[in-house]
């Protein structure tokens, strides 16, 4: 059988379960790995490898480390690869890299296409209160996530699913239908379906001011909010000047919904909030400078927050 001569080309997490499968299939012979920088990380600015680095240096694999794709090419040209396949590679792929290989650059996404196009996909599809999630496998063009489809497949999104749980789910359906795709692809079984950009809607990627709550939203779209906003930027709010990190809460049908949006009650000897529609039960927070906590503990340390208007 000829191998496919392959470079991948990916960074965090959600791409490690599809480096993994493309190194478990004979099919792919992979050339080189391309990946971003070493970052500094934590408090103590540690500088770290990305995930898919270290898959890589694990088995032994040539890795590309660039600033820019672009300083790459002749290095990608020389390679002569039949196939350059991305997962969550964080940018843009120049054109005169995507169209370097035979069977062209195949990109895994984390959403259904069209839907959800950009970056912040997962967390939208938790926003939207989605029955599903999904991925798609797809063909790589000149714009961010329009190129013809090849395959999709999706999961449901749990009730207390945050967008790091299904991350981390859609990362491992990409990976089992991404080689069988590829496969199907090659051999013609698969024609590239085109998208319609009627139906998309754009993710943009999520800043640390995105996570800042609305308290005149209703509980059960906040909940789903705080949802979203984990791992990054977590949901927060403003408590005396200082932001209040709100982690874990269950919505619930109280309050007495004359009250004050953001003001803060004792409910079972826990923290509620009350929204633009009923409450919010907090089960954990974090105040800035302190640890996690659950809301019986905080309110130890913290007894005048109660009445207080959060915003």
């Amino acid at each position: 059988m000829q191998k496919l001569k392959t470079i991948f080309i990916g960074t965090p997490d959600f791409a490690v379960p599809s480096l993994k499968a493309i190194l478990a299939d004979d099919y792919f012979n992979l050339a080189t790995v391309v990946t971003q920088p070493d970052m500094p990380v934590g408090r103590r600015m540690l500088l770290t490898a990305p995930p898919v680095k270290v898959i890589a240096q694990a088995h032994h694999l040539p890795i590309l480390q660039p600033q820019k794709i672009e300083q790459i090419f002749d290095q990608l040209r020389d390679l002569q690869p039949d196939i350059i396949i991305v997962a969550a590679y964080a940018k843009l792929i120049p054109e005169n890299i995507f169209t370097l290989p035979k069977y062209g650059c195949i990109n895994l996404h984390g959403s259904f296409l069209p839907k959800y196009r950009g970056a912040a996909v997962i967390q939208q599809a938790i926003l939207n209160n989605d029955r599903e999630a999904g991925v798609a496998v797809m063909l790589m063009d000149e714009h961010l996530d329009t190129g013809p489809i090849l395959a999709q497949a999706g999961l449901l999104i749990n009730a207390d699913d945050t967008a790091a749980t299904l991350y981390d789910r859609l990362a491992e359906l990409g990976a089992k239908i991404l080689t069988a795709t590829i496969k199907k692809y090659i051999s013609g079984e698969i024609k590239p379906q085109a998208q319609i950009d009627a139906d998309s809607v754009y993710c943009h990627r999520l800043t640390k001011q995105d996570g800042l709550i609305d308290w005149q939203q209703p509980a059960a779209q906040v909940e789903r909010f705080v949802r979203a906003m984990i791992p990054w930027p977590t949901a927060w709010t403003w408590l005396n000047g200082k932001q209040l990190k709100i982690l874990e809460v269950q919505a619930e049908p109280i309050g007495l919904n004359a009250q004050k949006s953001g003001k803060t009650f004792i409910y079972n000897r826990g923290l509620a909030i009350q929204c633009g529609t009923d409450a919010l039960i907090v089960k954990r927070l974090q105040l800035e400078g302190k640890n996690q906590m659950t809301s019986e503990e905080f309110l130890r340390g913290q007894s005048a927050l109660v009445g207080s208007i959060l915003g």
